[in-house]
């Protein structure tokens, strides 16, 4: 799938500790970086880790109106109920990028583009896990975004990928840069 770069809606789901919020920012910034319009809505629930979140991202060359994403053209579900919430909100021609690690998965609509894969166990299983042993499962799954998109240069979203990083975790980027490269060549 070639997304038409004047206007990409996304929205990326999962499990708060699955690393959601910051794929976005990542996403999110590489728009910036590039010299576009950008979006970025985070929405969670009450708990640290456990409860559902999302967020919507817009990245444009016009001005954006309204940062919520009501027809999104690319899901990414990091587990099974994002995809059971978020699977008929897609537009036909439309991206669903699954994680199913955790669950048997098969693909539900046949007017959109699915990519099915376990990202979280081939994370772990090659070593790119954060330092409480999470599987870097979110920047994977943000490779398949740029291999099925291009929405930026490879050196801008290298670029948003450093700025995202908090200072008092930089000593994850190496392994966040495996992640991302692993993503990208599945």
């Amino acid at each position: 799938m070639k997304t038409p770069m004047t206007n990409l809606e996304m929205r990326l789901a999962g499990y708060g500790g699955q690393g959601v919020l910051f794929a976005g920012r990542v996403i999110a910034t590489a728009g910036l970086l590039s010299g576009r319009e950008v979006s970025w809505l985070p929405s969670y629930g009450p708990e640290m880790r456990g409860g559902t979140c999302n967020c919507s991202i817009i990245i444009s060359d016009d001005p954006i109106g309204t940062p919520l994403v009501v027809d999104p053209q690319i899901i990414i579900a990091m587990n099974k109920l994002s995809f059971d919430r978020f699977n008929d909100s897609i537009v036909p021609g439309g991206l669903m990028i699954v994680d199913d690690s955790t669950f048997a998965m098969e693909a539900t609509r046949d007017d959109i583009e699915n990519i099915i894969y376990p990202y979280a166990q081939f994370a772990s299983d090659n070593d790119c896990s954060d330092e409480q042993g999470n599987p870097l499962g979110n920047l994977l799954m943000v490779g398949a975004l740029w291999k099925a998109t291009q929405f930026c240069s490879e050196d801008i979203l290298d670029e948003a990928l450093v700025q995202s990083i908090p200072e008092r975790k930089t000593a994850l980027l190496e392994v966040n840069r495996k992640a991302l490269a692993l993503g990208k060549g599945l």
